[in-house]
């Protein structure tokens, strides 16, 4: 007998009936097919070879699909998993310009070390940077991760290394710089001057800024709720769903944060409240002001202070981040500020905090005193205890 039921995303397959000699046979397994019609049938091929093969029998073999089959399964486990919607169009983006047109026909099991070789060379020739390099292979590495967990393949077929990008230390704004900029940004308007604030003063990221909302916005206890982001989907996917391309979602890393004010980003937020709509910075019909919009409007601050005309709104980010190591904050509240899921992210910025190399290297002060034994000992005695 075999029955099937669900389980997650996955259909698991039961099996149970008797030997001549009496003895029971049960198994439970995963079905590597996506749909219960079809793990049905597997589950009925499997208990056929098992009633052919003898007590000994292993499963049936089943058939790889190729990349283009098992792709879009990939994906819809990925939306199982509660992804980021701009994670999953990102994955499909991925596999439309790069992984589609070089792997989409083959086998998984024939994705090979010298084929994905093959690839790695064409996007160094096209000048693509090593991050986005990485941003096509990890896709690639996952899925055929996952092939394996469902016993689709046996093993990898190919080894994917990811490597790490040598992340330079990012731009910032210095002190004088900034207030330049916020005295700017002021003379062009309060909407300028605001959408600095909010990435200089609450280290908020671009699709942070357009999609908060004033509802997010504490007055009384002076703090911004960041429960949300926006992000642009492609303009194929936008025609697809019949919708914006810009929409709203998951702040990165899935999960949202609380960042009090500072005086003038209240202040700002005070002189620039308005009607027009939910979110706070809109266009004067009230819908969501695209990404562009705001570049634009830190590219007019920027010109009118007379610093470098970039646009690059996470360079104010960075600011953020950069300012409070300059002036001694734990790296434990600058990660939570800024909302970074790895520490590793927010270390990037601690090698400009004077405070945590002054304060070690005072240590070597009190080599060979009755103090520095008596903290060493201390210190000894709480290691090993």
């Amino acid at each position: 007998m075999v029955t099937v039921k669900p389980r997650g995303n996955r259909w698991r397959i039961e099996i149970y009936f008797r030997w001549p000699d009496g003895a029971p046979y049960r198994k439970r397994l995963l079905a590597p097919v996506a749909s219960k019609s079809a793990a049905q049938r597997w589950g009925q091929q499997y208990e056929l070879h098992v009633l052919t093969e003898g007590r000994a029998a292993s499963a049936p073999k089943v058939e790889i699909p190729t990349l283009a089959e098992f792709f879009p399964r990939f994906v819809g486990h990925g939306e199982g998993e509660g992804q980021k919607q701009s994670s999953l169009d990102a994955k499909r983006s991925v596999y439309r310009t790069h992984l589609g047109p070089a792997f989409g026909s083959l086998k998984l099991d024939r994705i090979t070390d010298e084929k994905l070789s093959a690839l790695r060379t064409s996007l160094v020739r096209l000048g693509r940077a090593p991050k986005t390099i990485n941003n096509v292979l990890s896709p690639l590495n996952a899925c055929l991760k996952l092939a394996v967990k469902w016993r689709i393949l046996p093993a990898m077929p190919c080894t994917i290394e990811i490597p790490p990008v040598n992340d330079t230390r990012p731009g910032f704004y210095d002190e004088d710089d900034f207030a330049r900029l916020c005295e700017g940004a002021s003379k062009v308007g309060p909407r300028e001057h605001l959408v600095v604030r909010l990435g200089g003063d609450a280290g908020l990221r671009r699709g942070e800024m357009m999609a908060l909302r004033w509802v997010d916005v504490d007055f009384r206890r002076a703090q911004l709720r960041i429960e949300q982001a926006a992000w642009k989907r492609s303009k194929r996917h936008a025609a697809t769903a019949g919708g914006a391309e810009w929409c709203v979602g998951k702040p990165k890393g899935g999960r949202g944060r609380v960042v009090p004010m500072t005086d003038a980003l209240r202040e700002a937020l005070q002189g620039y409240r308005h009607l027009r709509g939910e979110y706070v910075l809109c266009q004067d019909s009230g819908a969501i002001a695209p990404g562009h919009m705001l570049r634009s409007w830190l590219q007019a601050a920027q010109r009118r202070a007379g610093l470098e005309v970039l646009g690059a709104l996470h360079k104010l980010r960075h600011t953020f981040c950069s300012h409070l190591a300059m002036r001694g904050a734990p790296v434990k509240a600058i990660q939570e500020l800024a909302g970074h899921a790895d520490l590793s992210m927010t270390l990037r910025y601690m090698h400009l905090s004077p405070g945590a190399r002054d304060s070690a290297i005072a240590l070597l002060n009190f080599r060979g005193t009755p103090m520095a034994r008596g903290l060493s000992e201390t210190a000894t005695s709480g290691y090993y205890s």
